[in-house]
C-alpha cells in the first residue's frame, strides 16, 4: 500500500555526493502519492556503527525539510567521503494496520536486530503470533510478525535466503520489503506481488515501489544508464553490501543448500531514532469493524431510525421492487413500472472468446505487465482482477484509488487478492485529511438544507480514480484498461433527485448526454445560491471530479462483464473460498462493504425514500432474468438494514457528532408518508 524506496553505493566509489542525496530525496518525493500518513529515513553508518533513523506522523516532504534529516544525512555523506559506503533507505506510509501515532507502528520497523521497510498488508498476522508462542510481540504494526519469524529462523542458524523464505511463505496478504540488518552485511528485497523495481550497477543499488519513480529519475539525474530490473512475485534479492556481490532467490525455491553465513559482523550496530510529531492535533482512529460495540453505544444506536414496518407497506412496482417514492417512476394498468417497460437486456452482451480476440494485440510475450486493472477492493474488481489474470491469461497490473473512504477492511482484501495472485498493486493515496475536510464541510453545508440531489456531491472525491487510472497507462506504457463495472449497479435515483429523468438507451451506467450534464450543472449551482455553505475549499476536487468522471479518455478501454457472465453465486464462491474474502460484521451483504460512504448515504434515502441502491441492484437483476421478484423482497429488509458500525466509523473519522448529524437525518420528511403517486411526475 505504501511506498519504499532507497539507495545503497558501494565504498570508495566515484558517485558524486550530491548525486546521491539527489536520487535519495527525488524517490521520496516520488513515493509521496503512495501515502501520506507518515514517513520515516534511515542511513546506516559504517564510520559510527550506527543506524541513523528519523521518522514520523508526517508526509515525506516534511521530513525531509527537518534538521534531523538533513543532520543525518551530512554525517552519512561525511562517512562516504571518509571512504565508507552509503546506505539509506525510506518509506512514505499510507496507514493500515497501527496508528501513526505511535512511533512504533511507523517504518521502517525496528525488531530484533532487523531494521525493515514494508509496504503491503499481512492479514494472518494474529494467527502467526499465535501460532508461533515463541516470538514475542510488542507493536500493533502487522509488519512486526514476519521479522520476529524471519530473526528467529536466523537464531535456528537458518541461512539468510532460506530463514527469509521461510517466514516469507508463512505470509498471507501481500509483502513487498526491505531488509537490513545489525549484525550483518546484507541488504534484502523481496516481494510476493511484484510490487518492487531497482537497477544495480558495479557499485549502486537503487531501488522503489514503482517502476514510474525510477524511470523519472533516471530522466532527472541523467548520469543513470543501467536497466530497470522488475523484482517479480514471489522473488527476492540479497546484497552483499561489503563486495557487492548479488544473489537472486525465489520463494518457491526447495531443498536448498544450507551454506555458512559469511556476512555476520563482530559487533551489533547501534540503532539511534529520533521521532517527529505532527503540528496537527490528530486522533486515533480505530477500525470500526473490529472495536465498536452496539451494546456499549446503545444510547448512539437508538438514535437511529428503522422505519421497516412502514416501509414495507409501500407501493412496489409488480414486476421488479422499486417502491413510488422513486424518481420519475410511473406503473401502467398492471403495476408494471417504467424502468422495467423500457428495459433492455445488458448483461453479457458479447461472448467471452470475444474479449479473448479483443485483448490479443495487447499481449506481451515476455511476461511483462500489459494490462492495467483498476482495483477498488470490492467484490467485482476481485472478481474481475482473478478472470483476467486465470482466464485471460493477461499479466495485470491492480491500480487502487485511495481517497480516504476506503475501509481497513477493503485494504486487507486488496492484500489478499495481490498477495495471491502475484499481481502488483499501484496505489495512488489523496491527501486524505484534505479529502475528509471536504466531505465534512460539503455534509455540514447539506445538514442546514437537505437535498436529496445533492448527497453524490459527498462522493465527488472519488472520481479521480478515472483521472489516475489514465496516469498509470501512460506511466507504465500500458494502453489496455479492463474495468469491472457492472451494469446492475445502475442506479438512476441519485441523478434523479436532481431533476434528471431517466435515459433507458445510455451506453453505460456512468454516461450523462451534454443536456443532463448542463442540467445536473443548473441544479448544482442552483443549491450553491441558496445554500452558500457548499461554497468552500472542498468546490474545486467537485468540478474536477465531474470533469474526469465525464471526460476521461476511454481508449483502449473495456467492460468484463460485457463479455463474461457476471455470476452472484459463482463470484461469492470464489472470493470466500479462493481468497479468503473478510465481510463485515454489521451486514450479511459483500457488497458496498470497502467504502464508508455507503453506510451514511443509504441510511438517508432508506430513512427519508424507503428504499436504497440495494433496491435498485435487485430490481435490475429481476430485469435480467437473475433473480425472480420473491426472493429480492426475501432479501431487502436484510440488505437495508442499519450498518451502524461502518456509520459510526464515517461520522467519526470526518469530525462530524453523530447525535447532531443523525438527528437532522430523522427530522426530514419522509417520502413515504405522502400520499401522492405523483410526485416524481
Amino acid at each position: 500500500m505504501c511506498g519504499i524506496f532507497g539507495i545503497i553505493v558501494k565504498e570508495k566509489s566515484d558517485l558524486k555526493p550530491d548525486f546521491i542525496v539527489k536520487c535519495l530525496e527525488s524517490l521520496a518525493l516520488y513515493s509521496i502519492r503512495r501515502g501520506r500518513d507518515s514517513s520515516g529515513i534511515v542511513f546506516k553508518n559504517r564510520s559510527t556503527k550506527e543506524f541513523d533513523l528519523v521518522k514520523g506522523d508526517i508526509p515525506i516532504k516534511e521530513l525531509l525539510k527537518s534538521s534531523v534529516y538533513k543532520s543525518n544525512s551530512q554525517k552519512a555523506i561525511k562517512a562516504y567521503n571518509d571512504g565508507f559506503s552509503f546506505e539509506a533507505f525510506g518509506h512514505a506510509r499510507l496507514v493500515t494496520n497501527g496508528s501513526q501515532l505511535k512511533s512504533v507502528n511507523n517504518q521502517p520497523v525496528v525488531k530484533d536486530g532487523i531494521i525493515a521497510l514494508h509496504n503491503g498488508i499481512i492479514v494472518n498476522a494474529d494467527k502467526l503470533w499465535e501460532l508461533n508462542p515463541n516470538i514475542k510481540r510488542e507493536f500493533d504494526i502487522d509488519t512486526e510478525v514476519f521479522l520476529a519469524l524471519l530473526k528467529n529462523n536466523l537464531n535456528n542458524k537458518i541461512d539468510l535466503k532460506n530463514a527469509t523464505n521461510m517466514a516469507l511463505n508463512s505470509i498471507e496478504g501481500s509483502i513487498s520489503t526491505a531488509l537490513s540488518f545489525t549484525d550483518r552485511d546484507n541488504f534484502v528485497l523481496a516481494t510476493n506481488n511484484g510490487s518492487l523495481y531497482y537497477i544495480i550497477d558495479n557499485d549502486y543499488l537503487i531501488f522503489a515501489s514503482e517502476e514510474f519513480f525510477l524511470s523519472s529519475l533516471i530522466k532527472k539525474v541523467k548520469t543513470i544508464n543501467r536497466k530497470i530490473i522488475h523484482l517479480k512475485s514471489r522473488t527476492g534479492l540479497i546484497l552483499n553490501t561489503k563486495n557487492f556481490s548479488a544473489s537472486s532467490f525465489s520463494q518457491d525455491d526447495k531443498n536448498s543448500v544450507k551454506q555458512e553465513d559469511s556476512t555476520l559482523v563482530n559487533e551489533n550496530y547501534l540503532v539511534k531514532q529520533e521521532n517527529l510529531k505532527s503540528n496537527f492535533n490528530r486522533e486515533v482512529v480505530v477500525d470500526p469493524l473490529v472495536f465498536l460495540n452496539r451494546n456499549l453505544e446503545k444510547p448512539l444506536f437508538d438514535l437511529l431510525e428503522d422505519n421497516q414496518e412502514q416501509i414495507k407497506k409501500l407501493k412496489r412496482c409488480s414486476k421488479c421492487i422499486l417502491p413510488f417514492t422513486f424518481p420519475f417512476i410511473d406503473f401502467d394498468e398492471k403495476g408494471v413500472c417504467n424502468y422495467c417497460r423500457n428495459h433492455k437486456p445488458k448483461v453479457q452482451i458479447q461472448s467471452f472468446d470475444k474479449l479473448k480476440e479483443l485483448v490479443e494485440p495487447y499481449r506481451k510475450k515476455n511476461g511483462e505487465a500489459d494490462c492495467i486493472v483498476p482495483f477498488s477492493g470490492g467484490r467485482d474488481s476481485t472478481y474481475s482482477l482473478h478472470i483476467i489474470k486465470k482466464e485471460l491469461k493477461l499479466n495485470p497490473i491492480a491500480f487502487t484509488y485511495d481517497w480516504g473512504m476506503v475501509t481497513d477492511l477493503a485494504r486487507r482484501n486488496i492484500a489478499r487478492a495481490c498477495g495471491k495472485l502475484g499481481v502488483e498493486n499501484i496505489i495512488v493515496s489523496a491527501n486524505i485529511n484534505w479529502k475528509r475536510e471536504n466531505i465534512k464541510k460539503n455534509i455540514t453545508a447539506w445538514l442546514k438544507k437537505p437535498e436529496l440531489g445533492m448527497i453524490p456531491l459527498f462522493m465527488a472525491g472519488d472520481k479521480y480514480f478515472f483521472y489516475y487510472c489514465d496516469k498509470i497507462k501512460k506511466e507504465t506504457g500500458i494502453d489496455l484498461n479492463i474495468w469491472g463495472i457492472n451494469d446492475l449497479e445502475n442506479t438512476n435515483f441519485k441523478t434523479g433527485f436532481s431533476g434528471l429523468s431517466p435515459k433507458f438507451d445510455k451506453k453505460r451506467i456512468y454516461s450523462l448526454s451534454i443536456k443532463n450534464q448542463l442540467k445536473l450543472f443548473g441544479f448544482v449551482s442552483k443549491n450553491l445560491i441558496q445554500n452558500p455553505g457548499y461554497i468552500n475549499q472542498s468546490m474545486i476536487d467537485s468540478f474536477g471530479s465531474f470533469a474526469v468522471r465525464y471526460f476521461s479518455p476511454k481508449k483502449d478501454y473495456f467492460h468484463l462483464f460485457d463479455y463474461y457472465k457476471w455470476d452472484e453465486k459463482e463470484l461469492e464462491s470464489l472470493i470466500k473460498d479462493e481468497y479468503q474474502w473478510e465481510t463485515a460484521i454489521d451486514t450479511k451483504s459483500t457488497w458496498r462493504i470497502g467504502d464508508g460512504t455507503a453506510s451514511f448515504y443509504n441510511y438517508i434515502y432508506n430513512t427519508v425514500a424507503g428504499f436504497t441502491e440495494n433496491d435498485t441492484f435487485r430490481s435490475n437483476q429481476i430485469r435480467e432474468g437473475l433473480m425472480t421478484r420473491d426472493q429480492a423482497m426475501n432479501i431487502i429488509y436484510e440488505e437495508n438494514k442499519i450498518r451502524y458500525e461502518t456509520l459510526r466509523w464515517y461520522l467519526e473519522i470526518i469530525g462530524l457528532n453523530f447525535s447532531e448529524v443523525i438527528s437532522v437525518i430523522n427530522k426530514i420528511p419522509k417520502l413515504y408518508k405522502l400520499q401522492s403517486e405523483e410526485l416524481f411526475k
